[in-house]
């Protein structure tokens, strides 16, 4: 069965979004749900950086639209490392929680306006297709870690997605310094 990798991300997008309902609505279940949820978002980007992301620049002209979604998705796994450290049932979770449902809803919103549209207008569907088997590939790989996890390759796909000179030269410590400092900025 062939997935186009638009509707796949999409539908991440809507699961994400269910689960912070859950979290908001049912305080109970944030001790299973929130690693969940990250977990989720973890490989979520690193299926997008790795597979989708190089093909929205090379293919479908959207360099500057996933320069700025790589920024988001580091300054996203920072906060949800934050989130993680947070007591589930204390003011800071909630104010941590916020802040990521903020700060990825105003991703999506973008994402969904700019690079998914371009990418379902410039790229045929059978390269969407093939791009949806090899998201879903990467996405499975990752399921289960959390923020922070990033092995020195992945770290280099997001220097390389941000545009990052020297990033080869630089070492896992450097290359987590120059995209926190990215995510900052």
């Amino acid at each position: 069965m062939q997935y186009d990798v638009v509707d796949l991300i999409m539908q991440d997008h809507r699961e994400v979004e269910r689960l912070w309902d859950e979290l908001k609505n049912h305080p109970e279940k944030r001790p299973l749900l929130t690693p969940v949820m990250c977990g989720l978002l973890v490989a979520h980007s690193r299926a997008e950086e790795s597979e989708v992301y190089p093909v929205a620049i090379k293919e479908a002209g959207e360099s500057d639209e996933v320069e700025h979604s790589q920024e988001e998705h580091a300054e996203a796994e920072q906060l949800l490392a934050k989130l993680l450290d947070c007591d589930w049932d204390s003011p800071q979770y909630d104010e941590a929680l916020k802040k990521v449902v903020d700060a990825v809803s105003h991703h999506v919103e973008e994402e969904e306006k700019t690079v998914l549209p371009g990418m379902r207008t410039k790229l045929s569907a059978e390269r969407r297709y093939q791009l949806g088997e090899r998201f879903a590939a990467s996405r499975a790989e990752h399921l289960g870690e959390l923020p922070g996890q990033a092995t020195r390759e992945e770290l280099l796909t997001q220097a390389r997605n941000l545009g990052l000179s020297n990033a080869s030269s630089m070492s896992k410590e450097q290359l987590k310094r120059e995209l926190q400092k990215a995510a900052s900025e």
